[in-house]
């Protein structure tokens, strides 16, 4: 799932059987103070029996652990009770055929849906240019948000909360997905730069086709894409939206230096290149209310040739804006990039000042298992822990969590692919089913 010279880890977005490079859509802490609130039956076979077994644990570790492990406790997000902390991050899984969502789709999200737990959907276009990979969902026709409808219904009835990640892929596209061939959007006409041999990336890529800069007097119809789609998904069922401004997306092409290269009031100094992002946010805001809002932010990710010089500063003025409206959702987050110590992968945990500055529920996402998200919550680093790759593959994940059982191990090649069943709603459960 990870692109060229992505420093970071990635988890799982866009791609099917057309050649696509994946996208991102869908990772020593310090204590922070307690100030907030803070086909098929034989595949599936296989699959039961293709576990990562969990690191052995003492009898009295066990006996803490069932009686209180972290991520198992409720928390209060917003208005909305949750009963434990493990959350469905945002997955793009190109099986919306015709960019609408599918009769499958509510399989695949009810089997990972529990009482009082929180999932995102995957990310969904908020318009017809805002499409970079084949069969991801919209939410910006009437077709689409009553397709929507009894996917979410299909949630709610597991008692389970969810949330719509909306979505502009801005450059990160081809004059194939674009309306009658016309080029990609984007803060900048600069093109992602293809790989020597003509492949963005060694999982199959696209060279991406060069994009047209955003007129200053074109910016408030994306703006009011963005507002429509939050409306049309709350129309649709969900319980509110969460603004995709992550992983070199339409977003950060404007936020990050690297990309943005306007001499405008939309380029420059950091206040200039996060305007657009803060006009969305208000947008989103007015039209929905904050204590529905969202958003998804990757200051140190480095995708699509999309990166910042200070990533720090960026992530501390986005803070600072969510800030300004009292009830915001939430602020979901992705790590630094992974390192490797001691022969083993390990998280940098680099948010503790975004976390500190946030006055609501902060996410972490970035590659964490269980020991790492248990460690997080206690900590105070976190009040949620984002799951991508693990929660593709084990639906039932919090109760595999809370068992101590083995998981599932995911199948990359079937991340991206078309197929309704295979990959998608054929994982079984810890007993061995596939749906509840």
């Amino acid at each position: 799932m990870c692109a060229r010279r992505r420093r970071d880890v990635c988890h799982v977005m866009p791609h099917g059987e057309r050649s696509t490079p994946a996208p991102i859509n869908s990772d020593s802490h310090q204590p922070t103070e307690p100030h907030r609130q803070r086909e098929q039956t034989s595949q599936a076979r296989n699959r039961a029996s293709s576990v990562i077994p969990l690191q052995s644990t003492t009898s009295r570790e066990k006996m803490v652990a069932k009686e209180a492990m972290p991520l198992l406790t409720p928390h209060k997000l917003g208005q909305f009770n949750l009963s434990h902390r493990v959350v469905l991050a945002p997955l793009t899984r190109c099986r919306s055929y015709g960019s609408v969502p599918q009769p499958h789709a509510a399989l695949y999200y009810s089997q990972r849906a529990t009482k009082g737990g929180l999932l995102i959907s995957e990310a969904t276009d908020v318009s017809v240019t805002a499409k970079g990979y084949p069969e991801t969902p919209g939410i910006w026709t009437e077709e689409q948000v009553e397709a929507w409808k009894p996917i979410v219904d299909a949630v709610h009835r597991k008692g389970a909360f969810f949330i719509c990640q909306i979505w502009h892929v801005g450059r990160v596209s081809t004059n194939d997905y674009q309306p009658d061939g016309q080029a990609p959007i984007s803060s900048t006409d600069k093109q992602i730069t293809p790989e020597p041999d003509g492949r963005h990336d060694a999982e199959g890529g696209v060279v991406y086709s060069k994009p047209r800069r955003l007129q200053i007097d074109e910016i408030p119809a994306i703006v009011d894409d963005f507002r429509r789609a939050a409306r049309n998904a709350i129309e649709a069922g969900f319980d509110g939206v969460e603004i995709h401004g992550a992983h070199g997306y339409l977003l950060e092409q404007f936020m990050k230096d690297s990309c943005n290269d306007r001499t405008d009031e939309y380029g420059g100094s950091l206040e200039n290149r996060c305007r657009f992002a803060v006009e969305v946010i208000d947008a989103v805001i007015r039209e929905v209310g904050a204590e529905r809002v969202g958003i998804r932010l990757s200051p140190f990710v480095d995708y699509m040739d999309c990166y910042d010089s200070d990533p720090h500063a960026l992530g501390a003025y986005m803070v600072q804006q969510l800030n300004k409206h009292r009830g915001f959702l939430y602020c979901h987050m992705v790590e630094p990039r992974m390192a490797i110590v001691d022969g083993r992968r390990q998280i940098l945990h680099g948010l503790l000042p975004f976390r500190k500055a946030f006055n609501g529920t902060f996410i972490a996402a970035g590659g964490y298992d269980r020991e790492e998200g248990n460690k997080v919550v206690a900590d105070g680093y976190a009040d949620l822990v984002a799951y991508g790759r693990l929660f593709l593959a084990n639906p039932d994940l919090p109760k595999r969590f809370e068992l101590g059982v083995p998981l599932n191990k995911y199948d990359r090649s079937t991340f991206y692919t078309q197929d309704p069943v295979v990959g998608y709603t054929d994982y079984p459960f810890h007993d061995g089913s596939t749906a509840e």
